[in-house]
């Protein structure tokens, strides 16, 4: 049975005043660190640092599992007894600070194994669709595109069109600025799933970025009209505007412009990217 998430009063997602001796470098964004001990800087008044381990929950998210304390001495770091017996989680966010990944030596120190044990209850499913999948969502989600890749890439060999799997492997490669990888992947999705609009904003957007605009307006158009969200409508009809903006192409970049309009407020972000383009192409 997995743990279940406590409370953790720790400081941890917001940035520190940073003590950094030499043996600890606190320069790993948590998503880099996962599957890894590490420690969180500490305050300049304090004595310890919090260390633990870090994994990915592939329904909860990037989490860190406390284990204790530590502090440093002349022979190297020493772990601290640790006061509370229940095992207390934290999922990680975008303000986490960085942190120190712990070396062979100093887990040596601290008496750790290079794995915990429990750490195993969370790779059971870890050969499935749905495990790999929701790992890749959650390094996209985080912008890791390129660690989304690897896990999204073995979900795809075994099931293909698995629900969600196709947007989450060419929002990656779109990411990554693949955007052929991009295309391949999101043409057969349409052929399985003509439907789905996700997939007609993923390719309208690879497209733009290979210079076929005709192509990708076709695209767009056809995306717009499968979703009633107004949003979702806007962000496909100012990205092809931007594109015909960015080729001077006036008469285009006004029809695109009247189609961002009809579902974006008056001065909404996506209208004021307009009006700087349309100041920008002396359009009254």
């Amino acid at each position: 049975m997995k743990y279940v998430l406590s409370v953790l009063l720790l400081t941890i997602t917001i940035g520190f005043s940073q003590s950094n001796p030499q043996e600890l470098s606190f320069d790993t964004k948590y998503y880099n660190a996962v599957d890894k001990w590490i420690a969180f800087p500490k305050k300049a008044t304090d004595t310890s640092y919090i260390f633990g381990f870090i994994y990915l929950d592939d329904t909860a998210g990037f989490t860190f599992n406390y284990e204790s304390k530590f502090i440093e001495t002349d022979s190297g770091l020493k772990k601290l007894p640790r006061k509370i017996e229940a095992g207390l989680k934290s999922r990680l966010v975008e303000t986490t600070t960085d942190v120190a990944v712990l070396s062979d030596s100093q887990l040596t120190q601290l008496e750790l194994p290079k794995f915990p044990e429990w750490l195993s209850v969370y790779k059971a499913d870890s050969t499935k669709v749905s495990y790999l999948k929701n790992i890749g969502y959650h390094y996209n989600h985080v912008g890791a595109n390129n660690l989304a890749l690897n896990p999204l890439k073995k979900a795809y060999v075994l099931d293909p069109h698995y629900a969600g799997l196709e947007f989450e492997l060419a929002y990656a490669y779109n990411a990554l600025h693949d955007f052929n990888q991009a295309i391949l992947i999101l043409q057969e999705a349409i052929k399985n799933d003509p439907n789905n609009f996700l997939f007609y904003r993923e390719l309208g957007f690879s497209l733009k970025n290979i210079g076929q605009n005709e192509n990708a307006e076709k695209i767009y158009k056809k995306g717009i009209n499968l979703t009633d969200d107004k949003f979702q409508k806007s962000e496909m009809a100012i990205n092809m505007a931007q594109s015909y903006y960015l080729e001077k192409n006036l008469k285009k970049f006004k029809e695109w412009a009247v189609i961002t309009r009809k579902f974006t407020e008056n001065d909404s972000r996506f209208d004021q990217f307009l009006k700087i383009w349309e100041k920008e192409l002396k359009i009254n």
